[in-house]
């Protein structure tokens, strides 16, 4: 049997407040404030989407996987400003990923890795479907494989 999943981006309403930072403010936590000079090359992890060019983001460290286990994690990630977080439809992929490297990350309940794999964006979700084929499986992480950076949380459907 198929296993259907969901797409969760970050939401919107943690980051409400870092746009009306100044430049010191998000020196003192590890951010900083950027205007985008390429497409594609700034993917934002509310939107899901590329940012365009000229629009401002913030690079900032998040910590995506708050768990007890040995893999906790947090790593760099871009937002764009006055953005909110989509819902996505059961085993839909944002076309974000169709151009990326990727690489899946799979998790049992107790937050530690049971599989992990790198794919191209345009067999996503056969590769999602594949690593939920493993009960163990609770839910995937997805990150830009080159740079290694974290992009959105998968969950069964």
């Amino acid at each position: 049997m198929e296993a259907n999943f969901k797409i969760k981006p970050l939401n919107h309403t943690e980051f409400s407040g870092y746009f009306k930072l100044t430049d010191l403010e998000l020196e003192k936590i590890g951010a900083i404030r950027m205007t985008v000079d390429k497409f594609p090359g700034f993917p934002c992890r509310i939107s899901l989407e590329d940012a365009q060019i000229g629009e401002e983001v913030l690079l900032l460290p998040y910590q995506h996987h708050q768990t007890a286990s040995p893999y906790q994690a947090s790593g760099p990630i871009f937002i764009r400003k006055k953005v909110t977080s989509p819902t996505f439809e059961t085993n839909q992929i944002p076309l974000m990923f169709n151009h990326r490297l990727l690489s899946l990350r799979g998790y049992d309940k107790n937050g530690m890795m049971k599989e992990a794999s790198v794919v191209e964006g345009n067999t996503l979700k056969e590769s999602i479907i594949k690593t939920f084929e493993n009960e163990k499986i609770s839910y995937i992480h997805i990150h830009n494989a080159r740079p290694g950076c974290y992009n959105c949380l998968v969950e069964r459907a």
